[in-house]
């Protein structure tokens, strides 16, 4: 549930900015990527970038044959993740890098029965499963493949902090903060399941009401475990709190699905006030993923499974 500033050179009101001295200073990222016969990346110079050797479905010996394959992107834009056709593992590259392998335990033959999620900087992968409970640690940087915490599956993945350096998951009605290395530093027993952690490691957020209508929001502190105040968020009539996220600075980020596209705001967690930071544009294309997207956001595929309840 990551969502960063990757394209900030790009769009705002889904045009591109193509020849501005400012778009041509920053570095290029990617902005989004969409899947039509196969997957492409769209940069944030307006480029697009085939991705052939990515699966687009599930193969036929897989548990759900024919089913999407996930593809990720990071949140800060620089790292792309898919499985492969040549044998169905999943891998990590950025724009200009080679292709390495998260785990070998992890094929296109779990596809739809285990979810990777990546980290913003592209460099930690994390997957729930079906069962339910959590499947793999992946830490890109040092090449291990960590068991679970306790050596019990039976947990919760709810998030990342927004640089990566956290991990928040759940155990029945207790919250753990990890580190990379899954040493647990903050344990808290409450009945709250946040969607986000900010950079302190010690303040959550959580949406309050009811899956998928959630208009409201409330603070949690993993130290003390006070909880603020339910804040209404201002968001316009028909539109939700569909992923939640906290900016590098601690600010509450909501991105909100709309018939056309997705809006991100910056949301006052004193008042509810949504302020509009960008509005994207959904492209042309049976199925797109954003950066820092999991691999089934509401706005992912042209008829999403929300939309289709």
């Amino acid at each position: 549930m990551r969502f960063r500033t990757a394209l900030a050179a790009l769009l705002l009101t889904g045009t591109t900015l193509i020849g501005s001295p400012a778009a041509a200073a920053a570095p290029v990222t990617i902005a989004y990527a969409q899947r039509t016969q196969a997957w492409q990346l769209v940069l944030t110079n307006g480029e697009v970038v085939e991705v052939p050797e990515a699966l687009a479905k599930a193969p036929k010996d897989a548990v759900n044959a024919g089913v999407r394959a996930p593809f990720l992107v990071s949140g800060d834009g620089k790292h792309f993740l898919y499985f492969r056709k040549s044998d169905g593992l999943f891998v990590e590259r950025t724009l200009n890098g080679k292709e390495k392998v998260v785990s070998r335990r992890l094929t296109a033959y779990t596809i739809d029965e285990e979810w990777p999620m990546v980290s913003d900087d592209g460099s930690y992968v994390v997957t729930s499963t079906s069962a339910p409970g959590v499947g793999i640690f992946a830490d890109l940087r040092t090449g291990k493949v960590l068991p679970p915490p306790g050596h019990t599956d039976a947990w919760s993945f709810l998030g990342f902090s927004s640089d990566g350096k956290r991990l928040l998951l759940a155990d029945d009605e207790r919250l753990t903060v990890f580190d990379r290395g899954l040493r647990a530093r903050m344990r808290l027993k409450t009945r709250l399941a946040p969607m986000a952690l900010a950079n302190d490691y010690i303040t959550a957020a959580t949406p309050v009401g009811t899956w998928p209508k959630y208009r409201k929001l409330r603070l949690l502190n993993l130290r003390t475990g006070r909880a603020k105040g339910t804040v209404t968020v201002q968001l316009p009539r028909g539109r939700y709190i569909d992923d939640l996220d906290f900016d590098q600075a601690g600010r509450v980020i909501v991105r909100s699905k709309t018939g056309t596209g997705v809006v991100i705001y910056r949301v006052s967690t004193a008042t509810g006030k949504a302020t509009l930071l960008r509005t994207i544009a959904r492209p042309d294309a049976e199925a797109w993923v954003l950066p820092g997207d999991n691999p089934y956001e509401p706005w992912t595929e042209r008829k999403s499974k929300a939309s289709q309840e």
